[in-house]
């Protein structure tokens, strides 16, 4: 599913700063007391460092492993993102939450805030409905079901989108081929995805992609490297003869234990190579971006891999020995967008691109947020208003999911959602159910298959 909503307006100073943040907020809705505080916390203090006037926060596993169960921590959540004392100078803001999560087939939990801060002017929020730009006041939340609208062509746009890739189910399988299958798992439903972007437009389409993209290190090659010296045990279930655990030791000095891997356990035992130099040696295993080099650009990654981390509050810094540390959290941008973002190598400098909190447990996942500083092509286009130009920017959420029962699916698009009344008259309200939407049997949209499983 995807929304999109167009924006247009004037800044009142020259140059409007932009921030962008992807968060896993899964973990935040296990433990709300401690770790949305610490979460919180942190994402506010970037927004006073940096001073955006626009804000894009894309999160994924709204409402974590239950959603249900945790609808009342959502609420509060929403809530304080919306009117607590740290955000009050965003006098505008739209959110978009998926609350259909009765439906397996279509539920994404993603959710897609943007805060407009109080010093821009004139902004209009495209209705695709009335086919006309209406002002855009208060803070409404647009929630159970994300849609799909139709787009708008020849226009000047941008789109943010919200993405959440299929995660690495078994690390022996995934150790098993170099690249892994969940790799092509991921790289077929990203293509899908980029495509569907592309697709109205006959020309270039500035975008930026940022959320979980479950991108891991080629698993074989990271094995390979770390354990050069080591023999292997294998272990065997003595039912099935299946494959349960490797065992690398090193030839010498006693035999000790480097690396134990299992489909949920993969316990190195010196994690500081993850944190060294921000995991700079292991970049060169970073390898599923390259596939789409010609689509999607980064900047430079200077921090370490975000994601598993602990989710003991006391451990901000450490890794859970669940998964090969990788740089899953990501905010990428199509060659326009460079474009728009650089007008030159010197611009790059004054970029942030980074974490959040990187000695603050914020969850499993760190939270990633790229900063960009008035004056930059971005900035300047979106805070520069001429007779007769609209400058217009489209909020989508598209989502790509897997569920924990191992389904892979692509949702379709559903219906319109309703348009929740601004916070500041209605409260966020608990517990409104949908009934499940009908799958278009026009719809594009396929349900890949899951990946093999282990021999």
């Amino acid at each position: 599913p995807a929304e999109r909503r167009a924006m247009a307006g004037k800044a009142a100073a020259p140059g409007t700063a932009v921030l962008l943040v992807t968060a896993n907020v899964g973990s935040l809705f296990d433990d709300p007391d401690n770790l949305q505080k610490n979460w919180l916390r942190e994402f506010y203090q970037v927004v006073h460092t940096h001073k955006p006037h626009f804000v894009a926060l894309h999160c994924q596993e709204f409402g974590g492993k239950n959603y249900e169960a945790s609808m009342s921590h959502v609420d509060k959540f929403v809530k304080e993102l919306l009117s607590g004392e740290a955000m009050k100078e965003y006098s505008r803001a739209r959110v978009y939450l998926d609350e259909n999560y009765r439906s397996q087939e279509l539920f994404t939990a993603l959710g897609s805030f943007y805060f407009l801060h109080e010093s821009l002017k004139s902004i209009s929020q495209f209705d695709f409905k009335a086919k006309k730009y209406k002002k855009v006041s208060g803070k409404e939340i647009y929630s159970d079901t994300l849609e799909s609208t139709p787009m708008l062509e020849k226009e000047n746009t941008f789109d943010l989108v919200n993405i959440h890739l299929f995660h690495d189910a078994s690390n022996l399988v995934a150790w098993e081929t170099s690249p892994s299958v969940y790799s092509g798992i991921r790289h077929k439903a990203l293509r899908y995805v980029l495509d569907r972007i592309a697709a109205p437009h006959s020309e270039d389409v500035s975008y930026f992609v940022f959320g979980d993209f479950n991108f891991r290190l080629d698993s074989r090659s990271v094995v390979e490297t770390l354990c050069a010296k080591a023999t292997m045990q294998t272990v065997r279930a003595a039912d099935s003869n299946e494959v349960v655990k490797l065992i690398f030791r090193e030839s010498d000095n006693d035999r000790k234990v480097m690396l134990q891997l299992e489909k949920k356990l993969f316990d190195y035992f010196d994690q500081d190579v993850f944190r060294d130099d921000h995991g700079a040696a292991l970049l060169e295993f970073d390898k599923e971006l390259s596939v789409f080099k010609d689509r999607l650009c980064e900047l430079d990654i200077c921090f370490p891999p975000s994601y598993p981390y602990s989710e003991d509050t006391r451990q901000g810094r450490q890794y859970m020995n669940t998964r090969c540390p990788a740089w899953c959290d990501r905010v990428l941008m199509s060659p326009c967008a460079k474009e728009l973002v650089l007008r030159s190598e010197s611009e790059e400098k004054v970029v942030t691109y980074d974490h959040i909190g990187p000695d603050v447990c914020m969850g499993d996942h760190k939270v990633t947020q790229r900063a960009l500083p008035p004056g930059g092509h971005l900035c300047s286009w979106l805070s520069d208003s001429r007779p007769g130009q609209v400058k217009r920017a489209r909020a989508c959420t598209r989502a790509v999911w897997c569920s924990d029962g191992g389904k892979y699916a692509l949702p379709c698009p559903p219906r319109r959602p309703p348009v929740r009344g601004p916070v500041t008259s209605r409260p966020f309200p608990a517990g409104r159910r949908s009934p499940r939407p009908e799958r278009s049997p026009a719809s594009p949209w396929r349900t890949p298959r899951p990946p093999p499983p282990h021999p």
